[in-house]
């Protein structure tokens, strides 16, 4: 089921060769830059290469009742034993070094098709994102960093305590607050390949034992939303949670090195424990809400604000509990990125329509959950004594402002919007 990795190997060595161009056939692909044409070789075709005064030849086979593909390496019978093995060591230095400059590609698993040779279909990866670019406490950005980093250099230590050489991360929040954002930087930051896994198009267990065992080394393997297939009634996937569990750290994921495996969940409070545990989870990456900090970050790179003087109102507003995703806040700044004032404004109206809202609801329940009111007589007199939990006038108040304030805001944006249609026209 895996790929031969010298094939691949060699494969990427041959492709890299200005002898391609000498080839009687190549195909021609477009680049991942403007302006960029690759040349990879065609099939059947034949490529020459010199290595230590030596002439070689390379061919590209393909069987024509079958999709399997092979290179078949011609050398002169007087220079195999001189050249070989160190011809050998030369590709793979070679791939080593391209390695290194390679874009980043995704790939994304598709319905099983017996017709085409494996699962996987890659597009370059072109995310704009950097670790350096992501919204995040600082201090936790650093240590994230840092334990990268000390992953990539860790191969002998892994070995040494009897481990296979991977590291698992969970990136739990809600949605809009930047998981996916962060897996892409990841990636660059890694230089990985990516394997977003869709559980969707996975027939049962086996089909996902399948598909992991035909990724490769130097990968990020990621499964979105995994919550979703954990809590409910469990007929999202055909994959069980043994299955899943099994991926996460069972034998099958031990079929290959240098892999970094990354789940996401918008919360896991109500996950299985065992799903968490370590070993299959090593680390937990909480992404919360915006609150003044990231705030403050998201102004500075949308809209180049270190400081401006409605930052205190915005400021009043989180601390009375208002809250967005970095998401909604970014796409409002980038909506009114010309007036820094004005997106400024518009994020403040923004939290003000949250916290609204939540106002709103929180009385609205108190009216769902409270109880009816009681008649209590007390030495002849009667009196009328509310349930706690019962809004009191004080709350009625509030949601008569409320309703009042979505009224008026509603009015000013119909006379902002005529306004703009006369001057339009």
């Amino acid at each position: 089921m895996q790929e031969n990795q010298l094939y691949r190997k060699v494969h990427t060595y041959l492709n890299s060769l200005t002898a391609v161009e000498d080839s009687n056939f190549t195909n021609l692909f477009s680049g991942n830059k403007p302006n960029e044409i690759n040349l990879v070789l065609d099939p059947n075709q034949i490529v020459v290469d010199q290595f230590l005064g030596a002439r070689l030849s390379w061919i590209n086979e393909k069987c024509e009742k079958s999709v399997l593909k092979s290179l078949v390496l011609k050398i002169r019978k007087s220079d195999k034993r001189r050249i070989l093995r160190p011809y050998l060591q030369h590709i793979h230095t070679v791939f080593d070094e391209l390695e290194q400059r390679k874009e980043v590609k995704l790939y994304i698993n598709v319905e099983d098709e017996p017709q085409r040779n494996g699962r996987w279909r890659s597009v370059p990866f072109t995310h704009p994102a950097t670790i350096d670019s992501v919204v995040m406490d600082s201090d936790l950005k650093n240590k994230v960093k840092s334990d990268l980093e000390s992953f990539l250099k860790s191969k002998q230590y892994y070995h040494r305590l009897g481990r296979v050489w991977k590291r698992s991360y969970l990136l739990y929040g809600p949605s809009g607050t930047g998981k996916s954002t962060f897996i892409a930087a990841m990636a660059k930051f890694l230089c990985y390949d990516v394997y977003d896994i869709d559980l969707s198009k996975i027939s049962d267990d086996s089909d996902l034992r399948s598909l992991l065992l035909q990724t490769t080394s130097k990968s990020l393997i990621v499964m979105e939303d995994l919550d979703r297939y954990l809590v409910g009634d469990g007929k999202s996937t055909a994959v069980s949670l043994s299955g899943i569990l099994n991926f996460m750290d069972g034998i099958v994921s031990c079929c290959g090195e240098e892999r970094v495996m990354v789940f996401t969940m918008n919360g896991k409070d109500h996950v299985d424990p065992t799903v968490l545990r370590p070993g299959r989870i090593d680390v937990h990456l909480e992404f919360p809400l915006c609150d003044f900090n990231a705030f403050k970050s998201l102004a500075n790179s949308h809209l180049g604000l270190k400081d401006h003087k409605l930052f205190p109102q915005v400021e009043e507003m989180f601390q009375t509990g208002a809250s967005l995703s970095p998401a909604e806040i970014g796409e409002l700044m980038i909506a009114n990125r010309s007036s820094p004032s004005r997106a400024l404004k518009s994020v403040l109206s923004a939290l003000q329509n949250n916290a609204d809202t939540k106002l709103a609801s929180r009385i609205s329940r108190k009216f769902t959950e409270s109880g009816s009111v009681r008649v209590v007589e007390e030495s002849g007199d009667s009196g009328i004594f509310c349930k706690e939990n019962v809004p009191t006038v004080k709350e009625f108040r509030k949601l008569y402002g409320f309703l009042r304030r979505s009224k008026r805001e509603s009015i000013d944006l119909d006379e902002k919007e005529r306004e703009i249609s006369r001057q339009e026209s």
